[in-house]
């Protein structure tokens, strides 16, 4: 689960970084400068990808990771009620639905495969 998770982040956080302005429109307005808060954000999911394989890292790298996916939720729900098209992502309820629903489930996902929860395992 953790080189699945870091896979999605490196690969989101180059997105980011090496098209900043592809994402512009779904920046809520509330956001102070958002093309660089983009370039950060692109920088803070490639560190995080890469901490998760650093042990004395990983945990919070998880947990940054989590507070990331929290933080980017109001872009999501931007994205789907605006209908922003930002191709090559369908403009759709089909997507931005579960997309919205499994945002939960990634801050589960960063927690779990950094350590930082072990539910529903329970080691």
């Amino acid at each position: 689960m953790r080189w699945i998770m870091a896979a999605f982040y490196l690969v989101a956080g180059i997105g980011h970084i090496l098209r900043p302005d592809a994402f512009l429109p779904i920046v809520p307005d509330w956001v102070p400068l958002p093309r660089e808060t983009i370039l950060v954000t692109g920088i803070c999911e490639i560190a995080g990808a890469i901490a998760l394989f650093i042990p004395r890292l990983r945990g919070f790298a998880g947990a940054m990771l989590a507070l990331y996916a929290l933080c980017v939720w109001p872009a999501n729900i931007k994205h789907a009620v605006d209908g922003i098209s930002l191709p090559p992502i369908p403009n759709s309820w089909w997507y931005h639905g579960p997309r919205l629903a499994v945002q939960p489930v990634l801050i589960w996902w960063a927690l779990f495969c950094a350590g930082v929860i072990d539910w529903p395992s329970r080691r």
